[in-house]
């Protein structure tokens, strides 16, 4: 190998700097068309997981972490926050 990919090592990389939306999904509902319709203001949707089951974290539809849902400390009362408990792997899943 050349001095070049020794040197790239060294280069920061300009993509680290690029913002990504991730998505945290709490759970997910199963609802008649009929039902969903039929739905309104203070209506409850029951979502297939519980309060302290792991949330699932997204970069566009590929799952990278599970974490758990935390309130943070702080300036803004109730702002959420998520622990992560389990790192993807990219190659494999989560299993």
């Amino acid at each position: 190998m050349s001095d070049t990919s020794a040197q790239n090592t060294n280069k920061p990389n300009p993509f680290e700097a690029v913002p990504i939306e991730v998505t945290v999904s709490v759970g997910r509902a199963r609802p008649l068309i009929r039902d969903l319709l039929n739905m309104g203001e203070n209506a409850v949707l029951t979502l297939d997981k519980r309060v302290e089951d792991p949330v699932d974290l997204y970069v566009g539809d590929q799952l990278v972490a599970r974490g758990t849902l935390e309130e943070v400390d702080g300036d803004q009362p109730g702002q959420l926050a998520v622990r992560l408990t389990e790192i993807s792997d990219l190659s494999n899943g989560i299993g």
